[in-house]
């Protein structure tokens, strides 16, 4: 059984694509910071319903917390899929942004991808056989008012993923971005209406996690093997 690292994956779009990849027949290790008993009670649900997960809790800002973390993971077997979906918000005009803010969503995103692939890369590249997608975000191509740190670190995904794509590519391993749109959630509930998101959105409505998840399956299966180094927009028709 191949084994998935779905990092942020106690988030709602996480959580779709644990349960998806877990469908498919992966092992998923559904990643939480902060949020661990909700990655736990996601990794639960998972194999109530007859699949393979389990929790695993790490602060990717600090890579050598991380590396001794992934030391523990890779004692268990090798991780041949990686999603790195973890990401955080902290927005502000960037004359008004801190350093701190700066480098906090920086650090999860971006730094992030560094610290959780670094380690995991060798033994992947051992078995001849990966699959890595990162989630960045529409905010990324489009870029969005307020949002310069969470802009810059997406967009960084994508220049990230098409280097490390012609570096592993011989050894069968993918590397591509996903970039969400809108995708319903409550976060994006509690700030924007449904007729703020159809005057924003072509498709009229928000995504759906599921919808997302389906794409990110699709990347991590055997069917994906040709596409590489891309960035895919998922956004009813924004970008």
């Amino acid at each position: 059984m191949k084994r998935a690292l779905v990092t942020g994956g106690a988030s709602p779009l996480g959580q779709a694509i644990c349960q998806r990849l877990a469908q498919d027949g992966l092992h998923v290790i559904v990643h939480a910071h902060n949020a661990i008993d909700r990655a736990r009670a996601i990794a639960a649900a998972i194999r109530a319903t007859g699949g393979s997960a389990q929790a695993w809790q790490c602060d990717l800002s600090d890579m050598e917390a991380t590396a001794t973390a992934l030391e523990t993971l890779l004692a268990e077997g090798v991780v041949q899929v990686v999603v790195h979906n973890a990401g955080i918000h902290d927005d502000a005009p960037m004359a008004g942004m801190s350093a701190r803010q700066w480098r906090a969503v920086v650090s999860v995103s971006l730094d992030g991808f560094f610290a959780t692939l670094q380690p995991l890369l060798l033994p992947m590249i051992g078995t001849r056989w990966g699959r890595i997608v990162g989630i960045s975000s529409v905010a990324a191509i489009m870029g969005n008012r307020g949002q310069a740190n969470y802009a810059a670190a997406k967009a960084g995904l994508s220049g990230a993923a098409r280097a490390l794509a012609r570096e592993v590519a011989s050894r069968g391993i993918t590397v591509n971005v996903v970039a969400p749109g809108i995708i319903a959630s409550p976060a994006i509930d509690a700030v924007m209406t449904p007729r703020q998101i159809a005057d924003l959105v072509p498709a009229k409505r928000a995504g759906q996690p599921e919808e997302v998840a389906d794409l990110v399956a699709f990347l991590t299966s055997g069917r994906a093997g040709y596409i590489n180094g891309q960035t895919i927009s998922i956004n009813g028709g924004m970008a």
